[in-house]
């Protein structure tokens, strides 16, 4: 007895230290995460700063130029909104005017500093307003990932660059309802920053039919005072400003450009003016913030006021006359809700929030015109949805800590020991969510593209010599390995019309086509294989990109010397430096590797892998030999090119396999194959 009772001390102590450590590491990695992000948040704000005041002094801050410039509100002897572009509220007018003397003396760095730290307490206070309670990780991390897409965003990047005083309402709010006790400090600040923006006065409501009434009426009686001040001391501009501009309607750019992310600027732009606008735009804008705060009001309730408050903000983007781009935080704030049963789907809401607030609208969307509508109005469409449509889970619902968890495929020992490197990228059996991959796949491509075109400095002209050079280089290696063949194809091909007609439709039309329908036909009937074959696709599109950055080549159609005829875009004039209809939108000498026969490969490999049948192996297999003929009998690419893209297609599945391990099909099997063996053992 006394030997089991010494026997087992030793373990239980060792278990305890075991525990011990395993929470001491997890502390460790989560201090290093931290310091991480942190870093990651000084980076961007250094960043953002840097681009600010390396901007001639004409281009940069010119909002602020509103105030102290030569004509400016300090210089101004008549009303605020004469001689200026100033679209504030008179209060504005009155309260910032003596402020900006001190940013007078030191227009870039006072005022980019200042705007800065404002960034950074927005960042803190939206940290600590997340429900309750929260786990010790997101504690630790809320605050520099807040701060980081705070930076990243188009609102502050904007503030920042234009020199704007649009976070000062958004940060009153936030301090009103989450930083401060007592309900007539919390009326106070809202009533300020609705004095400043008057949509904000919204806000009241949400705080009256969340019990907070006291603190509603503060807000109300403030904003009244503030106004009355600013009239008592500027009636000019405050009748200019709420009887003229009715709310400062039609002050600044003109009310239908893009920037103004508003009901009032959709409907103009959609051609609608007069009586008839300004009816539908007051029932609509009734609609909006009668539902939007009723939502609100819910998810307050609820324990989720920074949801709440989120709503609020965007029902106060909508309804107002004007909505300039860097007024816009609200919709980042409604990145908090949670969206979705299945964890999965978890990420589709905050990553489209994301991408909104932080990508120009032309990467979201492609450049087709029956997409235009929708383009040029999605930041307002996300407020809209946030504030009315989407179903954010509440706080009561099963699924808003334990949703239906993801259904990964059992790890399974590779080849090498270190394979998978990065095992946290398990191999997921389930189907992704739809909408998220159409939302990254599209952004994906477009930051290909815009990778693509500045590899060479941004226009074709600026790498034309250094990619004929190349161009050059690959000719003469080529003749040293006897495979110039590409001017013999492409006379030959040309002699023979129909021949010549079909190379270049196939050239044209399946390099996307294809692909996306291997895509789509993966990730409906094997979402098993779904993932991974988009894995090494974005894998070797990504090797390919720095090929196209440091290696700049001319294909063979735009070397003037060889003679090759371009049957897919006409004769060239080899005087000018830009060729081709899409010369604007993409790289003309980014032909090393070709993507076009590297997603063909792409395609055959994942074809004849996948594909139940022979015949549909050998079908697929087709596809990048058409494409491999295509390229060089259309003068698109170098044989040596098709070389290329084969390459990264192999580094790309090789890629996949180093950081994931074996696809998951292979793991499935695997695992049935060990329980086979197990059940025959028995």
């Amino acid at each position: 007895m006394a030997n089991a009772e010494h026997r087992g001390r030793p373990a239980e102590a060792f278990g305890g230290a075991t525990a011990v450590g395993a929470a001491t590491e997890i502390q460790a990695r989560l201090r290093a995460t931290r310091l991480a992000l942190w870093l990651v948040a000084a980076v961007l704000a250094v960043r953002q700063v840097a681009v600010v005041l390396s901007t001639p002094r004409g281009e940069r801050l010119t909002d602020l130029e509103t105030w102290v410039g030569p004509d400016g509100v300090l210089h101004v002897k008549g009303s605020l909104y004469d001689s200026t572009q100033f679209t504030g509220t008179p209060f504005g007018g009155l309260v910032l005017k003596p402020l900006t003397r001190a940013a007078e003396q030191a227009l870039g760095w006072g005022w980019t500093f200042g705007t800065l730290l404002l960034v950074v307490a927005l960042g803190l206070v939206a940290a600590r307003a997340l429900p309750q309670p929260v786990g010790r990780r997101t504690s630790l991390l809320a605050a520099p990932v807040a701060i980081s897409l705070l930076m990243l965003s188009l609102p502050v990047r904007n503030t920042l660059y234009l020199g704007q005083t649009s976070i000062i309402p958004v940060l009153l709010v936030l301090v009103a309802c989450f930083a401060v006790r007592g309900e007539r400090v919390s009326g106070l600040l809202i009533g300020l920053a609705a004095a400043l923006q008057p949509t904000v006065l919204l806000f009241a409501a949400l705080l009256w039919f969340t019990g907070r009434r006291r603190a509603a009426l503060t807000s109300g009686v403030t904003f009244a005072a503030s106004t009355a001040l600013a009239w008592a001391a500027l009636p000019h501009d405050s009748y200019t400003y709420w009887v003229h501009h009715i709310a400062g309607t039609g002050l600044g750019g003109p009310a239908d450009d893009l920037a103004n992310q508003s009901l009032h600027g959709l409907l103009l732009r959609f051609g609608l003016n007069g009586p008839l606008e300004i009816g539908l735009f007051l029932v609509l804008g009734a609609a909006v913030a009668t539902l939007g705060v009723r939502r609100a009001v819910g998810y307050g309730r609820d324990g989720q006021l920074l949801l709440a408050v989120a709503i609020t903000g965007c029902a106060a983007i909508a309804v107002s006359p004007t909505t300039w781009q860097h007024q816009l935080l609200w919709v980042l704030l409604a990145v908090v809700g949670r969206v979705g049963k299945r964890a999965s789907d978890r990420y589709v809401w905050p990553v489209a929030v994301v991408v909104v607030m932080t990508l120009p609208a032309k990467m979201l969307l492609p450049h087709i015109s029956a997409l235009y509508t929708l383009r040029d109005n999605v930041v307002l469409l996300a407020a809209l949805a946030a504030a009315t449509m989407i179903p954010f889970l509440s706080r009561t619902s099963p699924y808003y800590r334990t949703p239906i968890p993801t259904e990964y495929a059992a790890p399974v020992p590779a080849r090498f020991g270190w394979v998978p490197l990065l095992p946290f990228l398990r191999r997921v059996l389930t189907r992704p969510n739809l909408l998220l991959e159409l939302l990254l796949i599209r952004v994906t491509y477009a930051a290909y593209q815009q990778v693509r075109l500045a590899a060479t400095g941004g226009t074709n002209s600026a790498g034309r010599a250094t990619a004929e050079k190349h161009g050059q280089q690959i000719f003469d290696l080529e003749r040293w390995l006897h495979i110039d063949i590409e001017h013999w194809v492409n006379h030959t091909v040309v002699k023979v019309d129909w021949l010549r007609n079909f190379f270049d439709f196939y050239y044209e039309s399946f390099h996307f086509v294809v692909p996306l329908s291997v895509l789509a036909v993966l990730y409906w009937r094997r979402p098993v294989d779904y993932r991974w074959a988009r894995a090494s696709l974005g894998f070797a599109t990504l090797l390919a990109l720095v090929g196209f950055w440091l290696y700049p080549l001319a294909p063979p159609r735009l070397m003037p010397a060889l003679g090759i005829i371009d049957t897919v875009h006409g004769v060239q004039d080899f005087s000018k430096p830009d060729y081709g209809t899409l010369t604007a939108l993409t790289n003309q000498y980014a032909a090393m590797p070709s993507l076009h026969f590297g997603w063909s490969l792409w395609c055959g490999v994942v074809i004849a892998i996948i594909a139940p049948r022979w015949w549909m192996k050998a079908l697929g297999l087709l596809h990048p030999f058409f494409t491999v003929s295509a390229i060089v009998a259309t003068g698109n690419h170098w044989v040596l090119d098709a070389a290329g893209g084969a390459a990264v297609v192999a580094g790309g599945f090789g890629l996949s396999y180093v950081f994931q391990g074996p696809r998951a099909r292979v793991v499935k099997l695997v695992a049935e194959v060990d329980e086979e063996r197990a059940l025959v053992k028995r």
